[in-house]
């Protein structure tokens, strides 16, 4: 098993709420396409007013798990509870439109010859009375009641997204399923609606999987992340934990661009050009990978062939180079070329720096950014 510095420090934890049954609980859920396995021993459990990002690149088996929930698909092996009652195992199946849960995708799948109120209705029981009080309430509370006997094609997208969001919550499901519901908004516009469908369904109580690729929409919106590769979640917590402590290389690297400097064990310690880094139950002569972010590389002026004194918590600075450097808008982009191995790191600077190529600078990474891994 991967292991990290013992010098991470700072923990958060995500309140689970009451102990009762979760508002969703899946366990051990596998499928399989021609001998594979696309969803391999999937387990989760998610509270009523609680957000989940099912979180990782294309194809790791994100909507596949979202479609056996929402019972469009059937698993190979498995149980999916709602409120502690099983709603679908390899033997006993509810239907999908008995399950109360609503769901929502990327292309919103509004019925074009529909107002904008008949959508929302669409599904709804009861008297005409009573679905058009619901039609109205939510109307009001996305901001659309102006819209309500408008159709589809004459709303923005954004305008299109809350319908979609309204229709999906009319029926008051107990769970919504999410699956990359904001991936075709505009980026200006992506904010303001990711914000004000999270208050919303933070309103209704509903429990939230929401399926997504974008590391920053996870952390925006969930109060828990499970991050999923190869049809498998390999890790899960709250989006502090997820980022801060990792559990291998590859999920530091889907949150952000990485560093890695590569060294092999002796004696629980690693030898890099920045000094030694410890290496608690890592056998002796393992290879290992040192990672750390660009961001958290500390850059000093070179001051007549010298850089600042080591230290315990940034270890020894080594020299480098100025390769290249670009400002990107909300941060300068420098790349550094090693004097040690050749080798190139990145570091990012929240402001505009852009230091001449070819100046030599001292580098040192603080212990407390750096994670060691087995190669």
């Amino acid at each position: 098993m991967s292991t990290a510095s013992p010098h991470l420090q700072g923990s958060q934890s995500v309140a689970t709420g009451p102990k009762s049954h979760p508002r969703l609980e899946i366990r051990n859920i596998h499928r399989y396409f021609d001998g594979r396995a696309v969803v391999d021993d999937v387990s989760l459990q998610i509270q009523a007013g609680q957000v989940t990002c099912l979180l990782g690149p294309s194809g790791c088996g994100k909507s596949t798990t979202l479609r056996m929930i929402a019972g469009v698909e059937m698993q190979d092996s498995g149980e999916i509870y709602v409120d502690g009652k099983l709603i679908c195992d390899t033997m006993f199946r509810v239907p999908p439109e008995r399950r109360e849960i609503g769901l929502m995708f990327q292309d919103f799948a509004l019925f074009p010859h529909l107002s904008v109120a008949d959508n929302v209705a669409f599904g709804l029981k009861g008297s005409k009375d009573e679905k058009r009080l619901r039609v109205e309430e939510l109307l009001q509370k996305v901001s659309l009641t102006r819209f309500i006997d408008d159709y589809p094609h004459q709303l923005s997208g954004g305008e299109q997204q809350r319908v979609a969001l309204a229709r999906a919550l009319a029926p008051r499901p107990r769970i919504m399923l999410m699956d990359e519901p904001f991936s075709g908004l505009d980026n200006r516009l992506r904010d303001g609606i990711r914000d004000e469908t999270l208050t919303l369904l933070k309103e209704e109580d509903t429990a939230v999987l929401l399926v997504t690729h974008e590391p920053e929409e996870a952390m925006r919106m969930a109060d828990e992340i499970a991050l999923m590769r190869g049809g498998k979640i390999v890790q899960q917590g709250a989006p502090y934990n997820v980022y801060t402590r990792p559990s291998d290389k590859a999920s530091v690297a889907f949150f952000s661009d990485i560093n890695v400097l590569k060294s092999q064990v002796n004696g629980a310690l690693a030898d890099t050009p920045f000094g030694q880094f410890l290496a608690p139950g890592i056998a002796d002569r393992t290879d290992v990978d040192i990672v750390f972010r660009p961001q958290h590389v500390r850059i000093d002026f070179d001051r007549a062939g010298k850089g600042p004194l080591p230290t315990a918590t940034d270890g020894v600075p080594a020299r480098a180079v100025v390769k290249r450097a670009r400002y990107l808008g909300h941060e300068s982009l420098v790349e550094f070329q090693m004097d040690y191995d050749g080798s190139v790191l990145k570091v990012t600077v929240p402001r505009v720096f852009l230091p001449e190529v070819g100046r030599v600078m001292w580098l040192t990474v603080p212990r407390n950014r750096c994670f060691v891994f087995p190669a």
